[in-house]
């Protein structure tokens, strides 16, 4: 799952989110660099990462965008998962959403101090130009898209990407729709036997 999710299923909590949004640019033991409660969010995030990756939906996601962008399906799957999610009419409704992106920017905002680089450079972007928020409309998916390509060493057709992902919408909206509910779950377990530790 990508930024949204990640940040939602950080349950409101600002060291979990924090962890949870860096985790990807935390490498090895640095993890262990950083105060407990932002470990447990970097822990959160793998394992909602874990849980995600060996999901059959996710699986199925990646066999329509395989042929296409080969060992980068599964980034794709990611993005995809937060447009749904964004969409998703048993989470949260479009005001309540906008509500709860500027609410995450504030307490991302109080944490810069633990920002590894990337995240540092990239944050001012994600705030200015609401990149939560925007992953439910189809311009700011096609955006995510050639994000990812900007990122990615050897992917250079994004854009055909984001034609498959528009081609496929309705089978992917129907995985997306399947999936969300479990990783919920899953997220909800881990996050309160981590916040027990």
């Amino acid at each position: 799952m990508n930024y949204l999710a990640h940040a939602y299923f950080s349950f409101g909590d600002p060291a979990i989110l924090t962890g949870n949004m860096i985790s990807d640019y935390v490498k090895g033991k640095k993890q262990f660099d950083y105060p407990i409660a932002i470990q447990k969010g970097i822990k959160l995030h793998r394992a909602i990462d874990q849980f995600t990756d060996d999901h059959a939906t996710t699986k199925a996601i990646k066999q329509i965008f395989s042929p296409l962008v080969r060992l980068y399906a599964g980034a794709f799957a990611d993005i995809v998962y937060d447009h749904f999610l964004a969409l998703d009419p048993n989470e949260k409704t479009a005001d309540e959403w906008m509500h709860f992106t500027e609410t995450t920017y504030t307490q991302l905002g109080t944490q810069q101090e633990w920002f590894p680089p990337y995240f540092a450079r990239v944050f001012p972007y994600m705030q200015e130009q609401n990149w939560l928020y925007n992953y439910r409309f189809d311009w700011g998916m096609e955006n995510s898209f050639k994000g990812l390509q900007r990122r990615a060493a050897y992917l250079t057709n994004a854009e055909q990407a984001f034609d498959l992902f528009l081609a496929n919408y309705t089978q992917i909206r129907q995985l997306s729709a399947d999936f969300i509910p479990d990783v919920k779950i899953f997220a909800t377990g881990q996050f309160e036997q981590l916040v027990e530790q």
